[in-house]
C-alpha cells in the first residue's frame, strides 16, 4: 500500500508545484537553521576526551581568601576559589603526590630556531608540564613518548613537539633523538605527537579560553621552563593589591595565580580521599599562619569545570534556542499550509471514503504525502546547511566558527529531522482530512 500512497502524493505535489516548493522550502530553511546552529553547539559543547573525562578534576585551593572576588562560574553568595594555583601550592600538592596521575601545566611561547642558513624564526605555542600529563591525558604519540619522571626534578632540556612543528622543522619522520634550538638552548626531542587539537583545550581553559588556535606546538619540562626564562604566554591573575616581583621568580615568592592543575582519580573513594586531603591540607597552612580562614576548597570533574568557567559561551545556548523557535513558526506555517491543501481535496477524500476508503487508509495517505514534502525539505535543508555552515564565520568569531563541520552525522540529522517535522506538522491536517465526512461532500458535488 505504501507504493500507491507514494504514487498518490507524487501526482498530488504535482498538481500544485508552487504551493509544494513553498511547503518544501519552509521546512527545509527551518531545519536548515537549527542543524547550522546545532553543529555550532555541538562543537563547543562536547566531550574532548568522553572516555576519560569522568576521572579527570580540577583541584582549587582558597589561598586568597576575604580578598578573593567571585570566579566565573560563582553565585553572588559564594565565595569561589581562584581557577588556577600559585607556585607554592601547586608545587606542595606535586610533592604529596595523592592522585593516581597529576601535573602542573602553564602556557609558554618560546621560538624555534630551525637549523640551515636563511631559516626564519618560528613561534610557537605550547605548555611547561610534568611527565605525568601525557599519560594522563593519553596524548598520542607518532614517534616515541613523553620524558621520564627524573626528567622533571632534573630539569632535563627535553621536548615533545608536534608533527606539524616536526614536518616544518625536520621534514617529518621519526625525529627523536635530535636536538631542536627553543630560544637558543638545545632540546633533545624525546617524542612526536600525532596531530591533536582538542576541543575545548580542556587541560587549561583558563589561559586558553578552551577553543581556537591549531594546537599545542610544544610541551617541555615545566621546572626546566621556569629556569630558561621561557616566555609565560598564560594568564596571571593576583588578588587586591598584591603585585608580583620581576620575572618567575617575582611569581614564585608571590601568591598570584598562574598554574593550571589537572588530576586523575579512578574512583569515588580516591574522589573523597583527595577532597579530604585538600581540606587538611588547607588547615595545615592555617596552622602555620599562612591562612586564618576556614578551608573553602573545590575539587570539580573536568566537564563541571568547563561549565564553572562558562566554557560553552551562553550566547550558543540562546542561539539553539532561537534556531528551534525558528523551527517551530516554519512548522506551524507548514500546518497551515498543508491544512489548506489537503482540505482543498474534500470531494476527491469523499470519492474515495464511498467506495470503502477506510479513515486509517486516508490518514496514511496523507501522511506519506507529508513525509515526501519532508524528503524535499530535507534535500534544502542540505544545500542550505552547507552554505550556513561554510558562510557561519560571517557571525561568529573565528575560534567557534571552525569548529562547525560538515560530516555524515550531520546530513542525515538534517534530512531526518526535515522529515520528522514534516510528519509532525501534516499530523493534524491528515487528521481533518480523514474526518471529512463522505455523504456531505457527495451530495455538495
Amino acid at each position: 500500500m505504501f507504493g500507491y500512497y507514494l504514487e498518490l502524493a507524487m501526482r498530488s505535489l504535482k498538481r500544485s508545484p508552487g504551493l509544494t516548493a513553498l511547503m518544501m522550502l519552509t521546512i527545509g530553511f527551518g531545519v536548515a537553521a537549527s542543524m547550522i546552529t546545532w553543529s555550532v553547539f555541538r562543537g563547543v559543547s562536547g566531550d574532548p576526551i568522553p572516555w576519560k573525562s569522568s576521572k579527570l578534576f580540577v583541584p582549587q585551593i582558597d589561598m586568597w581568601g576575604p580578598l578573593q572576588a567571585s570566579g566565573p562560574g560563582a553565585r553572588s553568595d559564594v565565595r569561589e576559589p581562584p581557577d588556577a594555583l600559585d607556585y607554592a601550592d601547586a608545587m606542595a600538592l606535586m610533592r604529596d603526590h595523592r592522585a593516581a596521575l597529576q601535573s602542573a601545566i602553564y602556557a609558554v611561547a618560546p621560538t624555534v630556531l630551525p637549523a640551515g642558513v636563511g631559516r626564519s624564526p618560528i613561534p610557537v605555542f605550547g605548555f611547561g608540564v610534568y611527565s605525568e600529563f601525557f599519560p594522563m591525558l593519553d596524548v598520542p604519540f607518532q614517534y616515541g613518548g613523553g620524558w621520564q619522571a627524573s626528567d622533571d626534578s632534573d630539569g632535563a632540556p627535553a621536548i615533545v613537539i608536534s608533527d606539524a612543528l616536526n614536518r616544518q622543522v625536520f621534514g617529518g619522520g621519526d625525529s627523536t633523538g635530535r636536538n631542536i634550538d627553543l630560544d637558543g638552548k638545545d632540546y633533545r626531542v624525546i617524542g612526536v605527537m600525532k596531530p591533536w587539537n582538542p576541543q575545548p583545550m580542556f587541560f587549561d581553559v583558563v589561559d586558553t579560553g578552551g577553543f581556537g588556535g591549531e594546537g599545542p606546538q610544544v610541551f617541555v619540562p615545566l621546572q626546566r621552563a621556569i629556569a630558561s626564562g621561557m616566555e609565560n604566554a598564560g594568564a596571571v591573575n593576583c588578588p587586591k593589591g598584591v603585585q608580583p616581583g620581576a620575572g618567575y621568580a617575582g611569581l614564585q615568592l608571590s601568591n598570584c595565580v598562574w598554574l593550571a592543575y589537572m588530576v586523575e582519580l579512578n574512583d569515588a573513594p580516591a574522589v573523597q580521599s583527595y577532597r579530604q586531603y585538600l581540606d587538611n591540607y588547607a588547615r595545615a597552612q592555617q596552622k602555620i599562619g599562612r591562612f586564618d580562614w576556614p578551608p573553602n576548597n573545590r575539587l570539580r570533574d573536568m566537564r563541571a569545570f568547563l561549565d564553572y568557567e562558562h566554557v560553552v559561551p551562553d550566547d550558543t545556548h540562546m542561539s539553539l534556542l532561537v534556531a528551534l523557535g525558528l523551527l517551530l513558526v516554519c512548522l506551524v506555517n507548514t500546518v497551515g499550509l498543508m491544512l489548506a491543501k489537503f482540505l482543498r481535496r474534500s470531494g476527491e477524500i469523499g470519492v474515495r471514503r464511498a467506495l470503502g476508503a477506510s479513515r486509517r487508509a486516508i490518514h496514511a495517505q496523507f501522511l506519506t504525502e507529508a513525509a515526501v514534502i519532508g524528503a524535499g525539505g530535507g534535500a534544502m535543508g542540505l544545500l542550505l546547511t552547507a552554505v550556513g555552515v561554510l558562510a557561519v564565520d560571517r557571525v561568529l568569531p573565528p575560534r567557534l566558527a571552525d569548529l562547525a563541520r560538515i560530516d555524515p552525522a550531520l546530513l542525515l540529522l538534517t534530512v531526518a529531522a526535515a522529515i520528522v517535522a514534516s510528519v509532525l506538522a501534516g499530523a493534524y491536517p491528515a487528521f481533518r482530512a480523514a474526518r471529512v465526512q463522505p455523504a456531505w461532500q457527495l451530495k455538495t458535488n
